[in-house]
């Protein structure tokens, strides 16, 4: 689930999601997998933080969302902010659009926690994960 919490631009919204799950830009290394996402756009969300997330998401929750907010479209990157509602919910980490499926894929399936793409992006110096 990619949640916008940021409405300044329209256009550069449909153009993240359509990236982030893979329908556009730049193709990941291989093309096989892509984001399973649904792009949410609700004026309710306007501004959430991680934190108040953590608090709204009901039982059982999904074990992780991303949120489109302002850095995202700030940002000539346009990181995304994935969030943790498991092991340590209210966790953070950013990623590229293109490397987004990595985390979705990943954690979907069991494969990996929300440490190892966490401590991966806190071991760069802008925290932003781009891929192992």
């Amino acid at each position: 689930m990619l949640l916008r919490t940021d409405f300044s631009d329209d256009a550069a919204w449909q153009r993240l999601c359509d990236v982030a799950s893979g329908l556009g830009g730049p193709a990941p290394e291989d093309a096989a997998f892509c984001a399973s996402l649904e792009c949410i756009s609700e004026s309710t969300l306007h501004d959430l933080m991680p934190e108040e997330l953590v608090g709204l998401v009901p039982s059982p929750p999904p074990y992780f969302v991303f949120l489109a907010d302002s850095l995202t479209f700030g940002h000539p990157e346009h990181p995304i902010l994935a969030v943790d509602l498991n092991r340590e919910p209210g966790r953070t980490v950013r990623v590229v659009p293109p490397s987004m499926w990595s985390i979705e894929n990943n954690l979907s399936l069991g494969n990996m926690d929300f440490s190892d793409f966490a401590d991966t992006a806190d071991s760069i110096p802008d925290r932003i994960y781009r891929g192992f």
